[in-house]
């Protein structure tokens, strides 16, 4: 199946970066015991913002968006200085960041699917790139920062979020729904979804020891 790709205005995709870059800067200026520089703090908030569109592209051997435009290196290292120099005002402003992020993995898991659809990728690869576009920039941020990677442990679902939207949208898309419409309800039920989670702290269930073999597995 081939689909053209759910395209969204420039501004709006550097917005998004732009909210990422701000959520890795912030996220590591509060490391104060790694004393990141600010050479540091810029190359994670690029990552941030920049890393689910680079593994999107790699994945379906595209050269990466940021590389075909002068403006994502540009305002992905501004707003992650940003995000250093004010993260006191950032951090008041909490909420609306939570919300903006939220649009943001919505955008990017929207772009990712539709994309790797249009370059011929089957529909449940497709959903896996949309997944790894919305939530690669965090994976390779605690790479990088040598931390356990949060997708992998107890939290709010955004990877979850992203999941169920990537689904719906390839479902969507196999049905004959425009894939303009189809990206929007994609990018709200991911916000949605995620809002929720954060609001009311919902998260998959923790792994546990099984608390008692059978008998014949302790012999």
């Amino acid at each position: 199946m081939s689909v053209t790709p759910f395209v969204i205005p420039l501004w709006l995709d550097l917005t998004a970066v732009a909210v990422g870059a701000i959520q890795g800067a912030m996220f590591s200026a509060r490391m104060k015991d790694r004393r990141i520089d600010l050479l540091g703090i810029a190359i994670i908030g690029v990552v941030v913002g920049l890393g689910g569109g680079l593994l999107r592209d790699l994945l379906i051997n595209q050269l990466p968006a940021a590389m075909a435009s002068n403006w994502y290196l540009p305002v992905a290292t501004a707003f992650a200085l940003i995000g250093m120099a004010l993260v006191r005002l950032f951090d008041k402003l909490n909420p609306l960041i939570i919300g903006l992020d939220a649009v943001t993995i919505g955008l990017f898991a929207a772009i990712g699917v539709t994309k790797a659809l249009a370059y011929g990728v089957p529909e449940v690869p497709a959903a896996f790139v949309g997944v790894l576009s919305a939530v690669g920039g965090s994976i390779l941020r605690d790479m990088m920062l040598n931390l356990p990677i949060a997708l992998m442990h107890v939290g709010s679902l955004y990877a979850v979020a992203a999941g169920v939207g990537c689904t719906l949208l390839v479902i969507m898309a196999s049905s004959g729904v425009q894939i303009t419409l189809a990206g929007i309800i994609c990018v709200l039920v991911v916000t949605v979804i995620r809002l929720l989670a954060v609001r009311f702290g919902w998260s998959l269930p923790e792994q546990r020891a099984i608390a008692s073999w059978p008998r014949w597995r302790r012999a």
